[in-house]
């Protein structure tokens, strides 16, 4: 009888960003190939709690450990023995002693990988299918960091990362089944940085659930106000979300103002570090902090914006937004990976003026913002299920669905 190993970097529920948003939606695939054995980390002892109680019953098994490597630490010893230092800061000794434990006691057919910091605990040899889930090509991320910020030591930090880390992933693509990428244009980057060809490297692309975010869901009345409302979702101490929401705010919104003066922009995720609080200083802006449901603050949007400056793989806050039938204003970097046409399903702009001048199109013309937004969300439900997203696995692990 086929058993799965699901290792993850983050423990998958709940699945409120998103890496856990992909991670939870491919458990619960697997979950119908097969029984899943989860190994997993988390960031907090809460986050582990949470995720024990929810995920125990589903699961052949489960252990979930809490990291605790820090950034300074991780960096001094990554420099030390030559590696990168995205795998230094999900390094876990009990981690690797239960897997190597659960492989050599039997029973597990087939592994999946999820995110690159995980392979460092695939075993060295195993029978079965193996499956590395790559998620974005992260290499390429510290790479488009160094470019951006020439300031030492971060740029030599930056540009050895992406060095180190791009060894680190081919080698680990050359030995598994096949690497998974959530866009093909994140694939295609892949294999030209690794060498290998469309057998070894596949697109599974993320999708929605239109069921949840759906518009005519009852939801709490939230971010009333007198003046139109821009809202920006996501983890706000992820450094693109971080420079998205300072440049925004910063360059954008002032121009927005000129034409709508009572425009409102709320920044609306967990952990915001300090130079995001910092931004409420500024006329009409609102820092929420973590919310329970992101649905009320898309629902009450008159256009949800995405001014990423660096964004790789599929935003799964645009596929949200969209899914909730709302205009989306979004950066040409994250709109990329998204199949829906520019004008029709959302609007693009890159600089400034482009970004507030397509923000206040909408603000301007809310009957064509409806349609734009109900066009958005019949996209989303034709394109972007994730039954239909993930049906692929069942057939790279050689598994009846």
């Amino acid at each position: 009888m086929a058993e799965i190993l699901f290792l993850v970097h983050r423990a998958p529920w709940p699945p409120d960003r998103g890496d856990r948003i992909r991670s939870w939606h491919m458990f619960e695939a697997l979950a119908k190939l097969a029984p899943v054995h989860v190994a997993a980390l988390a960031d907090n002892a809460e986050d582990a709690e949470a995720a024990r109680a929810k995920m125990a019953p589903l699961c052949e098994s489960l252990v979930i450990n809490v990291r605790k490597a820090s950034r300074p630490v991780a960096l001094a010893q990554a420099v030390l023995c030559g590696e990168p230092v995205s795998n230094r800061l999900f390094r876990n000794a009990a981690m690797a002693r239960h897997v190597d434990d659960l492989v050599r006691r039997g029973g597990v057919t087939h592994i999946v990988a999820f995110s690159g910091q995980m392979a460092q605990y695939l075993p060295a040899r195993f029978d079965g299918p193996v499956l590395m889930d790559f998620v974005d090509v992260d290499s390429a991320k510290f790479a488009t960091y160094a470019e951006q910020d020439k300031r030492q030591p971060l740029n030599w930090v930056h540009a050895r990362e992406a060095v180190k880390l791009g060894a680190f992933e081919a080698a680990v693509a050359r030995k598994v089944d096949a690497s998974l990428f959530v866009s093909e244009a994140e694939a295609a980057l892949f294999r030209v940085q690794s060498g290998l060809g469309a057998d070894k490297v596949r697109a599974i692309e993320n999708g929605i659930d239109t069921e949840r975010f759906d518009p005519a869901s009852q939801l709490d009345a939230v971010g009333t106000g007198a003046g139109p409302l821009a809202v920006f979702t996501g983890q706000m101490d992820y450094r693109p979300n971080i420079d998205a929401v300072r440049w925004f705010a910063a360059d954008t919104l002032p121009l927005i103002r000129t034409r709508h003066p009572e425009v409102r922009f709320a920044i609306v995720g967990r952990a915001p570090t300090d130079e995001v609080r910092a931004l409420e200083r500024l006329p009409g802006v609102t820092v929420t902090g973590e919310v329970p449901d992101v649905r009320p603050w898309l629902a009450a949007a008159d256009a949800v914006v995405a001014p990423l400056l660096l964004a790789r793989g599929v935003q799964n806050k645009l596929l949200e937004a969209m899914a909730m039938a709302r205009p989306v204003v979004a950066s040409a970097a994250a709109a990329t990976g998204i199949d829906a046409t520019p004008g029709e399903h959302m609007l693009v702009a890159d600089g400034a003026a482009a970004m507030a001048d397509a923000v206040c199109r909408i603000f301007d013309d809310r009957m064509a913002a409806a349609k734009m937004g109900q066009a958005a969300r019949a996209r989303m439900i034709a394109r972007y299920g994730w039954d239909a997203r993930l049906a692929p696995l069942g057939d790279l692990l050689g598994l009846p669905a």
